[in-house]
């Protein structure tokens, strides 16, 4: 009979006390066979229960079950092992019980199961063994009509359209981010602004002569520094020239700023040709890569100073009168 399985039926726990098979006493049972979908047939990997029922088991009765751990012969598998359920009320003695487990296979065909042999010891020590009836099992698969049978190619994955309610989370987190990044942005243009109002309090030809103030000297002639040199004169031009002119000059081209400078009357021939001299040097040195020579180095800050001082003496006499 192989290996077997002890169970000890505990009073009161239990519905497994003492044993009858279902066609006698002492006489062999019948096995049962119940799929756990019903249908009318069985198919390939639908789940059975098979088992057995035995009435009057009286408490302290014990069982041996086989041991199908490993399976069934012909492909039969066992996906759940032994479980014992009691059929009737559990103040009821001796009780009604029902021992199973489930089965399935994978490979259409008939298989004969084995027949079930269960070892009964009673409460007073009576050994016995109770055979029940094995079970034929006949899988099937889905009937296949050939005739007109058409093979198709395989389809692809079904794309169902993007609700609103999926988005959502997305776009929220796009807002919390598109709201973190402007915050930033507004952080850091209030305090460049902060920043401008520290220096603002003073006349715009004294910031401008303050930033010009630190390109004196020839470190910066140097052929990889003139870029940082010119633009950096060009910028202190560009602040005054918006204060003093009332001009755009931080946004605008050069072609652009001398156009508006051309019909200022206080701003002398000569002083505007080489004001327009010092930014179209410095538009070639920033965008053509030129490199300028040490004359034309010098001259390049005292010309800016001397546009600044110019102009600025003219503010005052236009503000005396």
């Amino acid at each position: 009979m192989g290996k077997r399985h002890i169970i000890s039926l505990i009073a009161g726990l239990t519905a497994l006390c003492g044993i009858a098979a279902a066609a006698g006493v002492d006489g062999p049972g019948q096995s049962f066979l119940r799929p756990l979908q019903q249908r009318d047939s069985v198919l390939i990997a639908d789940q059975l229960l098979y088992g057995f029922e035995m009435q009057g088991v009286e408490d302290g009765t014990q069982l041996g079950l086989p041991d199908f751990s490993k399976g069934f012969r012909d492909s039969v598998e066992v996906v759940r092992g032994w479980q014992i359920d009691t059929l009737t009320r559990p103040n009821k003695t001796p009780r009604d019980i029902r021992a199973s487990v489930i089965i399935a296979s994978f490979d259409e065909g008939t298989y004969d199961l084995p027949a079930l042999g269960v070892v009964r010891m009673t409460p007073d020590g009576r050994l016995d063994t109770l055979v029940f009836d094995p079970q034929v099992l006949e899988v099937k698969t889905m009937p296949v009509d050939t005739a007109t049978f058409e093979i198709h190619d395989i389809k692809g994955q079904i794309r169902y359209p993007v609700t609103f309610r999926e988005i959502l989370p997305y776009l929220i987190a796009f807002l919390v981010f598109a709201a973190i990044v402007a915050l930033v942005v507004w952080l850091i243009q209030r305090r460049r602004l902060a920043s401008h109002d520290k220096v603002s309090n003073d006349p715009a030809h004294i910031v401008a002569l303050r930033k010009l103030d630190r390109f004196r000297g020839d470190k910066f002639w140097a052929p990889e520094k003139q870029k940082a040199y010119y633009s950096g004169i060009t910028d202190a031009l560009r602040f005054y020239m918006a204060d003093r002119f009332g001009i755009d000059a931080m946004e605008m081209t050069t072609a652009e700023i001398f156009d508006a400078l051309k019909g200022d009357s206080d701003l002398e021939k000569e002083l505007y040709s080489e004001a327009k001299d010092l930014f179209e040097t410095a538009d070639f040195v920033k965008f053509a890569k030129h490199t300028v020579d040490d004359d034309t180095n010098a001259k390049a800050l005292p010309a800016a100073v001397r546009f600044i001082m110019s102009t600025y003496i003219e503010e005052t006499k236009e503000e005396d009168k």
